[in-house]
């Protein structure tokens, strides 16, 4: 990415290249879902392309994660602590990672899950990709939060917005449960390796969700203060 246009993020508000930020990470999550489409149809040409999308994805959001901590000021003028910006921007920065990790992972090793498992696992990719939409959609409030001195309606908006990730967080955690459990139950018929590495990508996905909620819990601490 030119460092111009980096640099054009940055010299007003640290809030404006934080969104930027969070809207990478989304972006990287987007392809999550197209990528186990094809990895789950053994599509591994459209699922090595898909993963390297993934990579530069995470690449462009490192670079703007590194751009916004060297140039973030120590003082601010504004009701929005160094600190918290920080906080906020390692849970992103979190997401991001996880999502090339998945990526990689299921990429290298080629896995495949059992056909019974593909309809449930892509539900449970596309609903937490909804919890980092909705973080964005939260972070997206942050300036006008800014604007308005963490008052007035917009703070009862943001609320509600974190309510509702709170509630799509709790829905990713029922669908692990449930995948988790069809895996149970076949897993004595499957190599013991592969099943380990399926826990783990399960766990990962779900760390997307989790991961989310924190960013919607940093902002929660914000809103309190």
């Amino acid at each position: 990415m030119p460092r111009s246009y980096i640099s054009g993020l940055f010299g007003t508000s640290p809030i404006s290249p934080l969104q930027q930020h969070m809207a990478k990470v989304q972006a990287t999550v987007e392809e999550l879902l197209p990528f186990f489409q094809a990895a789950l149809a053994e599509d591994w040409e459209k699922a090595e392309s898909m993963q390297q999308l993934i990579a530069v994805r995470e690449n462009e959001a490192d670079a703007l994660k590194r751009e916004l901590r060297l140039k973030l000021p120590h003082g601010l003028f504004m009701p929005v602590s160094r600190h918290d910006l920080l906080e906020v921007l390692t849970m992103q920065d979190r997401i991001a990672n996880k999502a090339k990790d998945i990526a990689g992972l299921m990429l290298g090793r080629k896995m495949r899950f059992p056909d019974t498992m593909n309809a449930p696992l892509l539900d449970f990719v596309d609903r937490c990709s909804d919890a980092v939409s909705q973080a964005q959609t939260a972070i997206n409030e942050l300036d006008e939060l800014v604007a308005t001195g963490f008052g007035g309606n917009e703070i009862d908006l943001v609320e509600s917005m974190i309510d509702k990730l709170d509630t799509i967080e709790s829905d990713t955690d029922d669908i692990q449960v449930a995948v988790r459990a069809i895996l149970f139950k076949i897993e004595k018929d499957l190599p013991p390796v592969d099943v380990m590495f399926m826990y783990r990508v399960l766990d990962w996905i779900g760390d997307l969700a989790d991961l989310a909620q924190r960013v919607g819990s940093r902002l929660e601490l914000m809103l309190a203060r």
